[in-house]
């Protein structure tokens, strides 16, 4: 007897971590792949947790041992373009200090460069719908509380 619930849809599903230094810029990294840049993270493997993918994206990303915090926001993406529904979750990083920044190792292969942004170069260089939720991140970072999206903007609760 076969377990309905492998015949429910998939979501593709990814985890990322949002780091900000002491003047509050957030970390952005440049993968070699494409256009846009993003924030360390990325696809949750089968039987993956989203927390283990953060933790093993910022280890593969940036070289760094840090177990990232609460999550901070849920957003779910619509299907587009070939690409298939997904959600995406964003953990609370915390603030890296000058001397774990200054241990990052990038894997040439995937990402070509980093940089701390303040909102308004992070709104140049992310798209929009990243930019969208990492400013979401930042603003709910301050309150405790996690925000649900849906493309990138916050959903309201009645």
């Amino acid at each position: 007897m076969t377990d309905y619930t492998a015949s429910l849809p998939r979501k593709r599903m990814g985890a990322g971590v949002v780091f900000t230094n002491q003047d509050g810029h957030v970390l952005l990294v440049e993968p070699t792949y494409k256009p846009s840049w993003e924030i360390p993270g990325g696809a949750v493997e089968a039987d993956e947790s989203p927390r283990t993918t953060a933790i093993r994206e910022i280890e593969e990303e940036l070289g760094l041992d840090v177990t990232p915090g609460r999550l901070l926001v849920v957003d779910w993406v619509p299907a587009q373009h070939g690409r298939t529904e997904g959600l995406m979750l964003l953990f609370d990083g915390g603030h890296l200090t000058p001397e774990q920044t200054s241990t990052i190792r990038l894997p040439g292969e995937e990402l070509r460069s980093w940089a701390w942004c303040d909102p308004s170069q992070a709104q140049q260089r992310l798209s929009g719908l990243l930019a969208r939720r990492i400013a979401i991140a930042l603003e709910v970072r301050t309150t405790g509380m996690t925000a649900f999206l849906e493309n990138g903007y916050r959903q309201r609760v009645e």
